[in-house]
């Protein structure tokens, strides 16, 4: 396998572009040839989480239709894989042709550091970093993909790093999509208390995989705490990639 497309969430494409820029640099680095398909839109996570399915079958359908003949597609993030995974399927029971293809891209759909380790064996990436780092485990990753340990061995494998235990590293950050709009002061509390785990590590850095999750913490700790960053997992190790 050589070539393998780029599936970049809306957020990212729009507020996070960096993000998108380290994940076609560390592929890139392991010998592959990342494949943007500019047609690509939004996966309808959004519309689906506000109850418009009718909406999310919609680009779903248009998903299938510019990445239904890849041989992997790879994403930066968790809940958008998810999306394309496991609720694809549910969205389009009652369309054979289209339920027939969705189950069959699923398996081939993968979010970055389950493709990095899972698919590629690769744990090393060939990065360094002189500090202390901290992992914020994301709601969909956890809990939609069972992606947990991957992004750890990659921590690891970074030389000079140390990986420290946050508490509540599992609990979520308060983002959870239009969760943060629908609800502000419960989400605010969450990001505070997500915030304040992150400074009793002793981190220097948090690290995480979703691009929703980044944002939101980021903008807690901009405020609150300027002095201190989250970043994406794609980012982190492709800053920290030796020359």
């Amino acid at each position: 396998m050589k070539k393998v497309s780029l599936f970049i969430p809306c957020i990212v494409d729009l507020l996070l572009p960096e993000i998108g820029e380290a994940t076609v640099l560390l592929l890139s680095r392991l010998g592959l040839r990342p494949v943007y398909h500019e047609d690509q839109t939004c996966c309808g996570q959004f519309s689906f989480n506000t109850g418009f399915r009718r909406e999310a079958a919609r680009m779903a359908v248009h998903f299938l239709e510019v990445f239904g003949e890849d041989e992997v597609v790879v994403c930066p993030s968790g809940s958008c894989v998810n999306m394309v995974r496991n609720r694809y399927p549910e969205l389009l029971e009652d369309e054979p042709r289209w339920l027939d293809r969705a189950r069959n891209l699923a398996p081939r759909v993968y979010e970055l550091t389950e493709f990095l380790v899972g698919v590629l064996k690769v744990e090393d990436v060939g990065a360094a970093f002189s500090g202390k780092v901290a992992y914020h485990e994301s709601c969909s990753l956890l809990n939609g993909l069972g992606v947990s340990e991957q992004p750890k061995k990659l921590l690891r494998a970074v030389r000079g790093a140390e990986l420290v235990p946050m508490r509540d590293a599992d609990v979520c950050c308060g983002f959870g999509g239009e969760f943060s709009s629908r609800y502000p002061e419960i989400s605010e509390a969450l990001v505070a208390a997500k915030a304040a785990r992150f400074l009793e590590s002793g981190a220097d850095v948090l690290v995480l995989c979703e691009p929703g999750c980044l944002t939101n913490i980021n903008g807690y700790l901009s405020r609150h705490h300027p002095d201190r960053k989250a970043l994406h997992m794609a980012e982190f190790l492709a800053r920290n990639l030796a020359s």
